[in-house]
């Protein structure tokens, strides 16, 4: 996360960006926080934590567009990364979208609910997600309205996020503009970054875990 942090420091400095599209290698897009590296650690998964937090407030903030092509798994955390983007696309032929905290029974801390609320509109569709840890192909995830369009693999859906990053791109809005809008419409989501007081206990309930 800190390298990711990192890079959108240096996109947010560069004068000629307009739009960012996140995407990765291999089997997964990203399948959350290392576990193993938090095991009876409740500092370390405490520091995730933090900086997950912090990740998706730079994105909240970040003054374009952004476009997240999930070419693989995208669980727990890695779902919510995702879903931190303005927009998700996903390929059709390979990987899943997973909230696993009820599946290894842990409580979703309260600020990933108001992201997931604010980018999901349906409640049925936020129940499979949370309260039934449902595995979701594209095709599901995008009947559902969690994610914005399935595309056949990987290589076609990084180019359909380019696509759109180039039409977003060209509309030549101002950054700051668009960021400040953003975070108008995400205010309730910042608030609750800001303090979650469930963060403690699901770290602790975590370490139980390991």
């Amino acid at each position: 996360m800190g390298a990711l942090r990192s890079s959108l420091r240096t996109v947010r400095e560069e004068q000629n960006c307009a739009a960012l599209v996140t995407t990765a290698d291999g089997k997964f897009f990203s399948n959350g926080y290392d576990l193993s590296w938090g095991q009876n650690r409740l500092d370390r998964l405490q520091l995730m934590s933090t900086e997950l937090r912090a990740l998706i407030r730079d994105l909240i903030s970040l003054p374009m567009p952004t476009i997240a092509a999930v070419t693989g798994h995208a669980s727990a955390a890695g779902l919510i990364l995702a879903l931190g983007h303005d927009y998700v696309l996903m390929r059709k032929d390979r990987g899943f979208l997973y909230m696993s905290e009820v599946d290894i029974g842990l409580v979703v801390p309260a600020w990933i609910v108001a992201l997931i609320k604010s980018k999901v509109g349906s409640p049925a569709a936020r129940r499979e997600m949370v309260m039934k840890g449902r595995k979701l192909t594209a095709a599901e995830a995008k009947a559902m309205g969690i994610i914005d369009s399935a595309h056949d693999g990987a290589e076609e859906t990084i180019g359909a996020a380019m696509k759109l990053a180039d039409e977003l791109a060209g509309r030549k809005w101002d950054g700051h503009a668009y960021a400040g809008n953003r975070m108008v419409v995400l205010r309730e989501v910042l608030d609750s970054l800001s303090f979650d007081e469930t963060v403690e206990a699901t770290a602790r309930k975590a370490t139980s875990k390991l």
